[in-house]
């Protein structure tokens, strides 16, 4: 979603937030609308946390197999350093980032900054993801997506841990995770 400048010619900044379970296609939306940025002739900075290297270590990817080229960095006050000068700054897996990651993306609205940001909302326990939920309070625009059940087909919001594994970031994918609705998931 594009922010207008306003009558005095200032641009708008804004946050936008797309969340969901794992398989909904949170990343595979952030690079739609950044493509969208570039086609737009928009200066454009994308960051990843560095942690994630499950497809890439430099590109974002989606489960599809879509690709962007992102920076990947191991604090959110980077990003601030990095983006100088941008239109528009597209963030990826930001449920992994530290505890600046809201103040961030605020900072960087308030200097006028489009901010795309993508993440679960949920960990494997159906609690709310790191800091998800703050990003979610200070968005200006959500977006939530939803997968499909693997166990009945219905709409899905939560991701099913296969393995066990008691930590809370437990990188993966398929083999690791797949979606579930609400009644199957609490069927486990």
């Amino acid at each position: 979603m594009f922010i207008e400048p306003n009558i005095s010619g200032e641009r708008r900044g804004s946050i936008e937030v797309i969340c969901g379970s794992m398989f909904s296609g949170k990343t595979e939306e952030l690079i739609r609308r950044l493509k969208r940025v570039k086609i737009a002739n928009l200066k454009v900075e994308i960051f990843k946390p560095a942690i994630d290297v499950r497809f890439d270590e430099i590109k974002i990817v989606s489960h599809d197999e879509n690709a962007i080229q992102s920076t990947p960095v191991d604090n959110s006050n980077k990003i601030l350093l990095l983006a100088q000068g941008v239109d528009v700054v597209g963030i990826d897996e930001a449920q992994f980032f530290d505890n600046e990651i809201a103040n961030v993306c605020d900072q960087l609205a308030f200097r006028g900054i489009r901010v795309i940001v993508a993440g679960l909302d949920m960990d494997y326990l159906g609690n709310p993801f790191g800091q998800m939920p703050y990003l979610l309070s200070k968005a200006d625009y959500v977006t939530k997506l939803h997968a499909i059940c693997m166990k009945c087909g219905n709409m899905a919001n939560y991701s099913y841990r296969k393995v066990l594994n008691d930590d809370q970031v437990l990188l993966g994918a398929k083999d690791a995770y797949e979606p579930r609705c609400r009644k199957c998931y609490n069927e486990k």
